[in-house]
């Protein structure tokens, strides 16, 4: 298991405006030389603009692609699917004419807390030829273990205080509603998810928990060992719950190593990797490892 820090970066290239691709997808940073695509997926009550820091930051070594959950932003008159499996199909049906990626095709998926589930059941429901060839999970247990959640007195203020986003809406009544408004939404569609054995997909895998996450204990990250063929490591990262925000991009560093170094099969302190998946090995030689303990706390979404 990998301990990592952030480090600030120096600004990055300058980008095209933001544009949106159908109804699913924002690119909040567009870059004309085609590198590899990063699909994000939100956290529960979010929206895409939340990845529009991480996406300049990580500019021009990859493309950001945010999804845009219906019922809240641009698309608050759209309604949310019914339950998780009609959102992971419309999710997918969404995605596949963008999976081409950049140069070679490469893509991969990052998704955090609840956007962690999605991105990787979006991954397990595309062809396996089509599939990402990484898949980053940030803030989340394993499928396996997402029902057994002690999350039936969780409700969305408590969820919006223990991701740290109250002090962003708390000055606008109205925006704190409407946030609350779209956590509602995206608890009711989580509630109604069902893990189902199913072989591991051969994607690599790296799980992320913050540091300082009140809502999953970092101890749970190596279950997602199970759900992979691929390259597998798992880390823990500076921040809170949710590490990628309106404010602040993340895990940026270790994301844009994670896109730009390759290694052979064998190699690195992970699982055997297939010829071309991602490895952490070597990440980022001015970090400073250090211990940092699990968090254990009662709930999580």
């Amino acid at each position: 298991m990998t301990t990592l820090t952030t480090a600030s970066h120096a600004p990055a290239a300058r980008t095209a405006r933001p544009r949106v691709e159908g109804d699913w997808l924002l690119v909040p940073a567009p870059q004309p030389h085609r590198p590899v695509r990063l699909f994000c997926f939100p956290h529960a009550g979010g929206d895409a603009t939340a990845y529009s820091p991480l996406a300049r930051a990580l500019a021009p070594a990859a493309e950001v692609w945010a999804l845009r959950p219906p019922a809240r932003g641009g698309r608050s008159r759209h309604p949310m699917p019914p339950d998780f499996d009609a959102l992971v199909a419309d999710v997918t049906e969404a995605l596949t004419p963008h999976l081409t990626g950049g140069e070679g095709g490469r893509f991969a998926f990052y998704g955090q807390s609840f956007g962690a589930l999605l991105a990787y059941e979006v991954a397990r429901a595309l062809p396996a030829d089509r599939r990402p060839e990484l898949v980053v999970v940030a803030g989340a247990p394993s499928p396996a273990e997402w029902e057994e959640r002690e999350t039936g007195n969780l409700d969305a203020a408590e969820l919006l205080r223990l991701t740290g986003l109250e002090e962003l809406v708390s000055a606008d009544p109205d925006l704190a509603e409407l946030a609350l408004g779209a956590i509602r939404t995206d608890l009711a569609v989580s509630a109604t998810y069902r893990h189902r054995p199913h072989a591991p997909i051969g994607s690599a895998l790296h799980a992320l928990a913050g540091a300082d996450d009140p809502m999953l204990a970092t101890t749970r990250l190596s279950g997602w060992a199970d759900h992979t063929r691929g390259a597998f490591d798992h880390g823990v990262v500076t921040g809170g719950h949710l590490l990628a925000t309106v404010d602040r991009p993340g895990p940026d560093d270790l994301l844009r190593a994670l896109l730009t170094q390759r290694q052979a099969p064998g190699a690195g302190p992970g699982r055997t990797s297939t010829s071309g998946s991602i490895s952490t090995a070597g990440l980022d030689p001015t970090s400073t490892s250090t211990p940092v303990p699990s968090v254990t706390a009662p709930k999580e979404h």
